[in-house]
């Protein structure tokens, strides 16, 4: 497989370090501080697949310049949502396969399962209130991250409680944090605390991988649970 990295952050270069263990061909990396700055045909012609973990201001663009390509691209950037249409109309405009996910660890997205079973649970229990914490790296973008926006989503599904349309997590960006994630369910006897703690990010960029791998040969918009599944 060879493979085209849209932003060449921490991420990205975690990325290209479980590409080449693979065994991967990295044909290029763009971003603006590399040689190759933008997404575009000279850059990516020799790509079977393009991974983006680039910034959201930028995703939009990138998806446009991969799809004229004809190139199937993996994205792993969160806070771009409010283009998710725009972005789905492309993906299927232009016949091209597009996987995203707010988080590609095996471990987190076993965590959201982990989740909506106790939130099942705690729909017969109104004295237990729902909450949630989560910390990053000081150089994350956008906060709440969108796993802490997955997670949220799946409490308020599964949960299923009138007074409850949103849940907002707490955000903490300090530091070299990769990344935790904590539910609480808190009553006034008692409080449950379910927590994700991502050690690296090495995780990320093989969940990524894995991805680009199952999205060979397949047109259309997919989550990273059509994956799992």
């Amino acid at each position: 497989m060879r493979i085209a990295i849209i932003g060449y952050g921490q991420m990205g270069k975690m990325v290209e370090l479980a590409a080449k263990k693979k065994g991967y061909e990295v044909v290029c990396c763009i971003d603006p501080k590399c040689e190759i700055k933008s997404v575009h045909a000279d850059a990516i012609s020799l790509a079977d697949v393009c991974i983006d973990f680039s910034k959201p201001d930028c995703l939009l663009d990138n998806v446009r310049n991969a799809a004229e390509c004809g190139k199937n691209i993996v994205v792993g950037t969160t806070g771009w949502h409010e283009h998710l249409d725009e972005v789905k109309a492309v993906v299927l405009k232009s016949k091209i396969g597009f996987l995203h996910s707010p988080n590609f660890s095996l471990g987190i997205n076993l965590f959201l399962k982990i989740v909506a079973e106790a939130a099942r649970l705690m729909r017969f229990h109104d004295e237990y209130d729902v909450g949630g914490i989560e910390c990053h790296h000081k150089l994350k973008v956008d906060a709440p991250s969108g796993t802490a926006k997955a997670i949220a989503h799946t409490l308020v599904q599964n949960l299923k409680r009138p007074d409850l349309k949103e849940l907002t997590f707490t955000s903490l960006r300090c530091g070299t944090i990769p990344g935790t994630h904590q539910v609480i369910f808190d009553s006034p006897s008692d409080m449950i605390t379910l927590t994700h703690e991502a050690r690296d990010r090495k995780s990320f960029a093989e969940g990524a991988l894995i991805a680009a791998e199952w999205l060979a040969g397949k047109t259309g918009f997919y989550t990273i649970d059509d994956l799992w599944k």
